[in-house]
C-alpha cells in the first residue's frame, strides 16, 4: 500500500513536469518573470537573445516532459513490480533534476526582480522525498510483504 503511495506522488509529480515542460517548449517568448528579472521584455530583446533564450526555454520545457516521461515508466513498471534499482532510481532522477532547479530559481528569485515558481520545484522535491520515505526501497522486510 505504502508503494502505491509512493507511487502516485511520483506519477503526479511526473504530470506535473509534463505540463510544465509542453508549456516552455510551446511558449512563443519567455515567461513574465523572465521579463522581470531582466528589465526588459522579449520585444525588447536582440534577434540574437531572442534566439538564446528561446532554445534555453526549448532545453528546459524538453528536459521536464524527459523527466516526467521517464519516471512514469519506470513508476508503473518495475517500481510497481518492487524492483528495488527502479525505486531507488526513480527519486534519484527526480531529486537530480529538480534541486539544482530549485536553487536556480531560489537564486533568481533573491539575485533579480523576478519572481520565479520556486514552489512548484520545492513541491516536487518535497513529493520525492515523500515518496521515497514511503516506499523505503532500501527495507528488504518491506520488499518482500508488498
Amino acid at each position: 500500500m505504502m508503494r502505491i503511495a509512493a507511487i502516485s506522488l511520483y506519477v503526479v509529480t511526473s504530470i506535473v513536469s509534463i505540463t510544465m515542460g509542453a508549456i516552455y517548449l510551446l511558449a512563443p517568448e519567455f515567461m513574465p518573470y523572465h521579463a522581470d528579472a531582466l528589465g526588459r521584455g522579449w520585444q525588447d530583446l536582440q534577434e540574437s537573445e531572442r534566439v538564446l533564450f528561446g532554445a534555453l526555454l526549448d532545453v528546459a520545457g524538453a528536459g521536464w516532459i524527459a523527466l516526467g516521461v521517464a519516471v512514469i515508466v519506470l513508476a508503473i513498471l518495475p517500481v510497481r513490480r518492487g524492483e528495488t534499482w527502479a525505486r531507488l532510481l526513480v527519486p534519484f532522477l527526480l531529486a537530480l533534476f529538480y534541486v539544482p532547479t530549485l536553487l536556480a530559481t531560489l537564486s533568481v528569485l533573491q539575485l533579480t526582480p523576478g519572481s520565479p515558481p520556486w514552489y512548484g520545484n520545492a513541491f516536487a522535491l518535497l513529493a520525492t522525498a515523500a515518496g521515497l520515505a514511503l516506499d523505503r526501497p532500501w527495507r528488504r522486510d518491506i520488499e518482500e510483504r508488498t
